[in-house]
């Protein structure tokens, strides 16, 4: 029986400029977004073809900053199927204000970013006492924060989910994690030891998949070992869709055929039954 799949990292760019200005942050606009938008209904379409039911939107920071307005407005044609995840300042003194305001426009959860966008820095406003209003938030209402880094700042992550443990942490990119040596993967000691915490969740997308398919042993070896260490429960699939090049129903190829020596139960985990737990709203 085929799994559900729910795809928890896609964008869209309007081809509406004047509605939705391009102002990416740091003045950097991500090269996919300008040479491969993908609107809102071009989406749909390809969810349709490639059998993806739901969606949690990414927001494009490296497209539109801080405005989430065009996954907003799209987020409430069709509520029931997409969820959105936003960005804004943090660190601004009105970011629970601001956070209020993009709650009732639809977000389903919020996205930091310390590494791996156009604009890098180290990262360490992560774990600023200023951004902590923000988890308190979310552990109130139950909030997922998605965190995307490099392994040099899996020790932020450590220490956040320790510190906020009844917020769902899902790690974008699997954490970028370092496979060449391939098994037992000693380079990925850092975020394998993540696993303690039983409130952090790592997100597959392509990137993962290449990375597996590349390193020693395959996706055959690398995949059951992630499996092993988080549980299929904490873990669930992104399309990084069209960041990642497509069509969608080529990157679902791809991950059916990463997945292909998981069992059954745990491919339905990874595609679909992890989104639901991350994104509560998607499950309805």
């Amino acid at each position: 029986m085929k799994p559900e799949i729910i795809d928890i990292h896609p964008h869209i760019i309007s081809t509406d400029t004047v509605r939705y200005p391009i102002a990416p942050q740091q003045g950097h606009r991500s090269k996919w977004s300008a040479t491969r938008p993908v609107t809102f209904e071009q989406m749909i379409a390809e969810m349709d073809e490639a059998g993806v039911a739901k969606a949690a939107i990414v927001h494009s920071s490296t497209t539109y900053g801080h405005n989430n307005s065009y996954v907003a407005d799209c987020v409430a044609i069709q509520p029931k199927r997409f969820t959105g995840v936003y960005s804004f300042d943090f660190l601004a003194s009105d970011a629970l204000k601001t956070f209020d305001y993009w709650l009732a426009r639809g977000m389903g959860g919020i996205r930091f970013f310390t590494g791996g966008a156009t604009h890098q820095g180290d990262g360490s406003w992560l774990v600023n006492p200023a951004t902590f209003p923000i988890w308190e938030r979310c552990a109130e209402i139950g909030m997922t924060i998605v965190i995307q880094t490099t392994p040099a700042g899996l020790h932020m992550v450590a220490e956040l989910a320790q510190r906020f443990p009844k917020v769902r942490i899902a790690l974008d990119h699997c954490g970028r994690p370092v496979l060449e040596e391939g098994p037992p993967y000693a380079a990925c000691a850092g975020l394998f030891d993540l696993a303690k915490y039983n409130n952090v969740y790592l997100k597959i997308t392509p990137k993962t998949f290449e990375l597996a398919q590349a390193a020693p042993g395959g996706a055959e070896a690398f995949f059951p070992r992630l499996v092993k260490v988080f549980g299929a429960d904490h873990l669930a699939f992104g399309s990084n869709y069209p960041a990642s090049a497509g069509p969608l129903k080529k990157l679902i190829d791809q991950g059916n055929a990463c997945f292909a020596s998981l069992s059954e139960e745990d491919r339905a985990w990874v595609w679909g039954r992890t989104a639901k737990i991350l994104y509560p709203t998607l499950a309805d």
